[in-house]
């Protein structure tokens, strides 16, 4: 039996009421939360009761279960299984709606849009909107964007206004659910405003779309399913007296990314006198520019007088060191950090080591383990140097785990692919896996050709994917890069791919072109052109039979041709939702995937569960990193723009390059919503951008803190100067690199 911690105990104490507990990073949360589970579970419950433990995600859903059970059987003698629920928020609100589903509008059957299905309905809603309203895209654009052939990048090209108008959408379509809005309500409240205000037109009229295509398949999206269990327990006393003497003691873990509506959730089913733990860490918050979550909801909690606050301060995760780092971020953010709005992301607690005699000591400490790197790299560079560490560290056959940990998936790409080309093994935590995006993008490339057929660079990129395993073996290499050269000359390529008598460009091509010591070349043109046809004769196919047939051409591996076989589901998906969609649409779909621009599974370990292998590197954002940790951690792209500070040479993702006066319109959008719906929130254009600027420096503060805690035993921080070497070390890597110095550690 592992003993617990002094400060565990206080936690493990509780005997009912409200509580609240603040835990540091690696302080054992999970296994108290769960220990206290059990212990509730054990002390006597009626047989129609249950203890409500309601977490995050899917993969803590698991843990929490597994580990309950755990000790209900090795410790109280009890069977496991019995007693207690463990519940994401959907799933806690799709079990309160299925009890009356009737009762919110639904029903019995009802169905859970899943997140593809929602985004499909949404794209739809928000190309009908662009299509119908091109004057706000004018109204926003800047007046920089002047050229033609850039304005028409910027509305049509997949990157820019489209996806830039569906996040809004979403977010807007989000808060008006978090607040019980139908689509006729906001319409409501924006007819009585007065105030033009394009933006909340956008918003409502896609939300309306948005709700019809839902309808129309039956269904609710996870939105929905909160809004409706909140509204239940609103509607019907019986329900929830009955749902509150079912779960008597609520536990609810990461409270720190908690929002409103979970938080009214909870609250109705504890009741005024009911018993509900919160546990979590503010410092840890880092979901909030693109969700509901705010960490305010737990700070407030903990602040309250009926709230019994708690403290798990210990942790035995990493070295004295590292967590004087994180310590010393904390306390300079507190005390000296540049924007003053910043100087509150952080509550004030430290990082304490396990005490002595504890089972998880920390590991030894080494101050030249942690290093700081002072000079700016380009990306190129910090990527090879990041590789060039880690050959030699792996080489000198240091134990443990390593990860690379970056800020945004795109540059986890490029150091998966500089560790490929390394001989690294490597795994990875991204949106999609090198692997789907290398099959993504090979069939893109196929695919191109057959939206344009008449394209000769188009038919030289099949060419390269036909052939892409010749670059392993130095002869074949010879000769595909002979006959890539011969397709290049062919201006027509009807006379190469489907030639008649007169008309044969492969025949006629002459001996000075195609020398007769290389047969091989000829041969494989001729070979290709044969693929070529199959593959012309094939578009006629459904999208999902073109892309098996593709496949099966270019593809070996059962892997391949499984991930083939997912994308192929999934584009048939999108071609029924959208029967006016051409090849070239479809195209962007899997340009998206191979972009690492959307969360595609492929066989990823995604949402269950991932425990760092020994022997390769993690490749992960920071964001996904979190409750994780590894011996040996790198952090890339520390630098003013993945991590800005308020200050005046920062630059800001969320501001789009194309739109006017650096507007965020995402949190534009969400602020006309608030302007119409809450008659205390004047709209002035730009005060919501400074307030999203604030609100992403304070969380980008706390992602350096998670990321800097992952790490055991060794950190190396580093940052680059951007592609167009504009970038400077971001300021809380300013400070952390003087307070090391001053410690005597490394640089």
């Amino acid at each position: 039996m592992y003993e617990p911690r002094p400060k565990q105990l206080e936690v493990l104490s509780y005997e009912g009421g409200r509580m609240g507990v603040a835990a540091v990073p690696g302080s054992g949360k999970t296994w108290t939360l769960s220990y206290l589970a059990a212990k509730l579970v054990a002390s006597g419950l009626e047989e129609d009761q249950e203890v409500l433990i309601v977490t995050l995600v899917n993969s803590a859903v698991e843990n929490f279960a597994h580990r309950i059970a755990l000790f209900l059987k090795e410790e109280m003698g009890l069977l496991p299984g019995l007693g207690y629920r463990v519940r994401t928020l959907h799933g806690l609100s799709n079990d309160i709606v299925r009890e009356r589903p009737g009762l919110v509008g639904l029903s019995e059957d009802f169905g859970i849009v899943d997140e593809r299905q929602s985004n499909a309905i949404l794209d739809d809603a928000a190309q009908a909107w662009m299509r119908v309203d091109p004057e706000t895209f004018e109204f926003y654009l800047s007046p920089d964007v002047v050229d033609e052939g850039k304005i028409r990048f910027v509305r049509d090209g997949f990157t820019n206004w489209p996806t830039l108008v569906r996040a809004m959408a979403r977010a807007f379509i989000r808060r008006a659910k978090d607040r019980n809005l139908s689509p006729d309500e906001v319409q409501a409240c924006l007819d009585a405003h007065g105030m033009d205000l394009p933006l909340a037109r956008m918003g409502v009229q896609v939300y309306s779309d948005y709700q019809h295509g839902l309808s129309a398949r039956g269904g609710v999206d996870f939105d929905d399913l909160n809004r409706l269990a909140r509204q239940a327990l609103r509607l019907d006393s019986s329900l929830l007296e009955r749902l509150r003497h079912r779960w008597p003691y609520i536990l609810e873990d990461e409270a720190q990314d908690s929002n409103e509506m979970q938080e009214q959730i909870l609250n109705e089913l504890a009741g005024p006198d009911g018993n509900w733990v919160r546990v979590g860490d503010p410092n840890q918050a880092i979901f909030q520019t693109f969700t509901n979550a705010n960490p305010r909801y737990l700070r407030r909690f903990l602040e309250r007088e009926d709230v019994v606050r708690r403290e798990l301060p210990n942790s035995g995760r990493s070295t004295l060191s590292i967590m004087r780092l994180a310590n010393y971020l904390v306390d300079w953010t507190l005390r000296d950090h540049p924007l003053g709005k910043a100087r509150n992301a952080f509550l004030e607690q430290h990082i304490e080591p396990s005490p002595t005699g504890d089972p998880q000591p920390n590991p030894p400490d080494d101050p030249h383990s942690v290093r700081l790197q002072r000079q700016g790299l380009t990306p190129e560079a910090e990527v090879s140097g990041v590789v060039e560490s880690l050959q030699k560290w792996m080489t000198a056959g240091a134990p443990g785990t390593v990860a690379v940990l970056v800020p945004r998936n795109h540059r986890g790409s490029e150091v998966a692919k500089a560790l490929k080309q390394a001989g690294i093994p490597y795994v990875e935590l991204l949106q999609s896996t090198t692997h789907t995006r290398n099959t993504a993008g090979a069939l893109a490339h196929l695919m191109r050709h057959l939206a344009d057929p008449l394209s000769s660079l188009k038919l030289a990129k099949c060419f390269e994917v036909w052939r892409r395993g010749d670059r392993e073996d130095d002869d074949r290499h010879r000769f595909m890069k002979g006959a890539l050269k011969m397709l290049k000359t062919c201006s027509r390529l009807e006379d190469y791919i489907w030639p008649r008598l007169d008309r044969d460009w492969l025949a006629g091509l002459s001996g000075e072109l195609l020398p007769d010591k290389d047969p091989e070349v000829y041969a494989l043109l001729e070979e290709f052109r044969g693929f070529v046809q199959r593959w012309q004769e094939a578009s006629e196919l459904p999208i999902d039979q073109l892309v098996l047939t593709l496949a099966q051409d270019i593809f070996t591996e059962a892997r391949d041709l499984a991930l083939a076989h997912k994308l192929a589901v999934l584009l048939r998906g999108a071609q029924d939702q959208h029967p006016e969609w051409r090849t070239s649409d479809l195209v962007e779909e899997l340009i998206i995937i191979a972009r690492n621009q959307r969360r595609f599974l492929g066989f990823a370990q995604d949402d269950i569960g991932f425990e760092p292998p020994e022997g390769k590197v993690t490749v992960a954002t920071m964001h996904k990193a979190k409750g994780l940790e590894w011996e040996r951690v790198y952090l890339l792209s520390v630098s003013n723009y993945d991590f800005p500070s308020g200050q005046p040479h920062d630059d800001y993702y969320s501001e789009k390059w194309f739109v006017r006066g650096n507007l965020n319109l995402e949190a534009e959008t969400l602020a006309q919503l608030s302007a119409i719906s809450d008659e205390d929130e004047p709209y002035l254009e730009g005060e919501a951008t400074r307030e999203a600027r604030y609100e992403l420096v304070c969380e980008r503060l706390r992602l350096l803190y998670v990321s800097i805690t992952r790490a055991r035993r060794e950190l190396v921080i580093g940052w680059n100067s951007g592609r167009g070497h504009n970038n400077q070390a971001a300021a809380p890597l300013i400070a952390l690199q003087d307070f090391w110095e001053e410690e005597g550690g490394e640089g």
